[in-house]
């Protein structure tokens, strides 16, 4: 049962930390291990809400969707949103609105590859990554980490890229790391599969996973993928971005521009509908048009992003400054990073091991929580720390 073995160590940190917190208070809990914003979502969200449901019909609003791509004109209010941040010339045909990204990537998967091919993913990567592949009996394999860095290592890209390599996802800002790939990353990255695509006789795909890019700091640019490489298909969701996790709603770009465009739409809306999504939900489709340009105050999340880093440092932990998204990748101060993370719960700290990631010797923190949560963990974490350094 691959599935179960494959559990995601995310969650698991999870519910332990909510056992942890009946038994000592939730106060006494320093839980950095789910990706779950702490934000609210902006006041326009509710507000939509409520001017969709008392203005508009309620069987539309709640009934099927003509097209499993979603409403006509929710697609074209995110295509003409997308070009006017981009600059590129999407319609609604080039819109497929999803059950959030994870549904996103696996209606991708699923349109682009066959059974038996192979999709690449930079270490460290999202650690579902693998279980969406498996769901349609495609390998993962992971690209080992640059770690001086954490941009992706296209050499190492480059040497395992084979005649069975359908895509490679990316994701950025990174998911644990926090790192933007570059301009010049994407560049040189877009040259290597256009030579390899060519030397197979096949496009080899990206798949752009990026519900994180609004969430960017210090003025940090997230390049838009689809200028750089016409086989691009990007997965969005609003998730982090309007701090809706739980309504599931984003949408995939299939540009017009990539390898059998018509094909590949055609066959995504069909995936759409036969992996049982249906349509993407149909009040949330039409309340994110309507607050298509609101944002999340990402200042707290800056906030936290520097108190957690300072804070670490000063302790001696060697951590990654991440440029965007809301998580700390620290370099653990013991080799076994499973270990590290079983320790840190006898201090009552809950973070994620780094070969969840496929990236061992490190762990995630994410800092989606509250600020008084990261000040009062400090302690914890520097007695851990100097236990650690002790030999204790």
């Amino acid at each position: 049962m691959p599935y179960v073995e494959g559990n995601s160590a995310i969650r698991e940190m999870f519910e332990a930390g909510a056992r942890m917190a009946e038994e000592i208070g939730a106060e006494n809990v320093y839980d950095f291990s789910l990706g779950n914003p702490s934000v609210p979502a902006p006041k326009a969200v509710d507000q939509a809400i409520r001017e969709i449901l008392d203005q508009e019909d309620p069987l539309y609003i709640h009934g099927y969707n003509q097209s499993n791509s979603g409403y006509e004109d929710v697609r074209t209010v995110v295509a003409d949103h997308l070009n006017k941040l981009h600059g590129t010339s999407f319609t609604s045909r080039n819109i497929i609105m999803t059950v959030g990204a994870a549904s996103g990537l696996n209606v991708a998967i699923k349109t682009l590859a066959d059974p038996g091919e192979e999709i690449l993913a930079f270490a460290p990567y999202f650690v579902e990554y693998g279980n969406y592949c498996a769901n349609h009996g495609v390998t993962l394999s992971a690209v080992p980490a640059n770690t001086a860095t954490f941009q992706p290592d296209l050499e190492k890209m480059e040497a395992m890229i084979t005649e069975k390599t359908r895509a490679v996802i990316i994701n950025s800002p990174n998911n644990p790391t926090g790192v933007i790939y570059s301009a010049d990353t994407l560049r040189r990255m877009a040259e290597i599969l256009r030579r390899k695509s060519a030397a197979y006789g096949k496009a080899i795909f990206i798949l752009s996973d990026e519900p994180y890019r609004e969430l960017a700091y210090d003025g940090a640019e997230v390049p838009y993928v689809t200028r750089f490489y016409d086989d691009t298909v990007v997965c969005y969701s609003w998730s982090k971005s309007l701090s809706l996790p739980g309504e599931r709603i984003g949408y995939l770009v299939f540009p017009t521009e990539m390898e059998d465009f018509e094909n590949a739409a055609a066959a995504a809306n069909i995936c759409n509908r036969v992996l049982g999504y249906v349509n993407a939900p149909t009040l949330m489709q039409r309340v994110v048009a309507k607050c298509i340009d609101e944002k999340t105050n990402i200042d707290v999340y800056d906030k936290n992003r520097q108190a957690l880093y300072d804070g670490l440092t000063e302790i001696g932990y060697s951590c990654v400054m991440p440029q965007g998204a809301f998580y700390l990748w620290v370099k653990t101060p013991m080799e076994d990073d499973a270990a590290f993370c079983a320790k840190a719960k006898d201090y009552h700290i809950l973070a994620v091991p780094g070969r969840s990631f496929a990236c061992p010797g490190y762990t995630r923190l994410a800092y989606c929580v509250s600020y008084d949560t990261i000040i009062r963990s400090l302690p914890a974490f520097r007695r851990l720390y100097n236990d650690i350094q002790a030999g204790k």
